[in-house]
C-alpha cells in the first residue's frame, strides 16, 4: 500500500470512530451566504494547537493530528488551520503549545494579511478563550496554555477592523474565530468566497462577538464530522481543534 492510500485509509477510518460528545457545528446563513460554525467551551472542552508530533515532524492534515490521537484513544471532534505560516509550515508569529513558545510575538507591521494592524493572537488559558489585539498582549502577556498570531484583527472592541471596505472586490473562502464575554470560541469558514467587511459582521452582528482574528483565507479548511465534512489540499501549519474521547 502507497504512503498515499496509507493516509486516505486512516483517513476513513478515523472519520467513522465515534466519539462521546457532539461538537457543535452547524450552518448559519448570513445575507445569502453559508457560513460553516463550530464553538468550543475551554470550561469544559479540550481544545487545542497543533503543529508537529514528538519526533518534530510536520503533522499538516487533520488526518495526522487524529492518527496521534488515536494513541490517546481520542480523536477531533471538528478542526480547522489556525494561523498564516511560512513555506516550511513554520507559524509567522507568536505560537504556544501546551505552555511551550515555539515562536515568538512580531508587534510590527509589514507586508499581506499578517501585517494590516492590528493583528492579534488567539489564546486558550485555564477556563476560557481569548483573542487580543497584538501589541495589548505583549504588554501583558496572558498565561496561554495554547496561542497563535494571525491577522488582521477582524472585530476590535465591537467594531470592524477601520481598514475593512463595504463592498470590497477581493473574495476568498475565509476562516477566522470569535470570542464571547464569556469566553467561549467560535470558529467560522466562509462557505462562499466573501469580503473581510462581510465576514467581519458575521462574528460581530450574528455571533455578537465583541474580538474576532482572521486566520486565513485561500488555502482555509474545515474539519467537521458532523457536518460531514473533511477539506482536503497542501500541508498545512498550525492546527486548532477540539479534542474528544472515542467510545470503547
Amino acid at each position: 500500500m502507497t504512503a498515499f492510500r496509507a493516509a486516505v485509509a486512516l483517513a476513513l477510518t478515523l472519520w467513522t470512530l465515534p466519539a462521546t460528545a457532539a461538537p457543535g457545528c452547524e450552518t448559519v446563513e448570513f445575507e445569502k451566504v453559508p457560513f460553516s460554525v463550530c464553538t468550543a467551551d475551554p470550561a469544559t472542552d479540550d481544545l487545542r494547537l497543533f503543529h508537529s508530533d514528538g519526533t518534530g515532524q510536520l503533522l499538516g492534515s487533520f488526518a495526522a493530528v487524529n492518527g496521534m490521537l488515536r494513541a490517546e484513544g481520542k480523536a477531533l471532534g471538528f478542526a480547522m488551520n489556525a494561523g498564516m505560516y511560512h513555506d516550511n509550515r513554520a507559524p509567522v508569529g507568536l505560537y504556544i503549545e501546551n505552555g511551550a513558545e515555539k515562536m515568538r510575538l512580531i508587534t510590527s507591521d509589514g507586508p499581506g494579511n499578517f501585517g494590516l494592524l492590528p493583528n492579534g493572537v488567539f489564546c486558550v488559558m485555564e477556563g476560557r478563550a481569548a483573542v487580543i489585539e497584538s501589541r495589548s498582549f505583549a504588554a501583558a502577556p496572558p498565561a496561554c496554555r495554547f496561542a497563535t498570531q494571525s491577522g488582521p484583527m477582524l472585530v476590535i472592541d465591537g467594531a470592524l477592523h477601520p481598514r475593512f471596505i463595504p463592498g470590497g472586490s477581493s473574495k476568498y473562502i475565509r476562516n477566522g474565530v470569535g470570542v464571547d464575554a464569556t469566553g467561549r470560541a467560535y470558529f467560522v469558514i466562509s462557505d462562499r468566497a466573501v469580503n473581510f467587511h462581510t465576514f467581519g459582521r458575521f462574528f460581530r452582528d450574528v455571533l455578537k462577538t465583541p474580538e474576532a482574528l482572521f486566520l486565513d483565507g485561500k488555502v482555509s479548511r474545515l474539519y467537521a464530522p458532523s457536518l460531514g465534512r473533511s477539506d482536503l489540499g497542501f500541508a498545512l501549519g498550525p492546527i486548532v481543534g477540539l479534542v474528544v474521547t472515542l467510545q470503547r
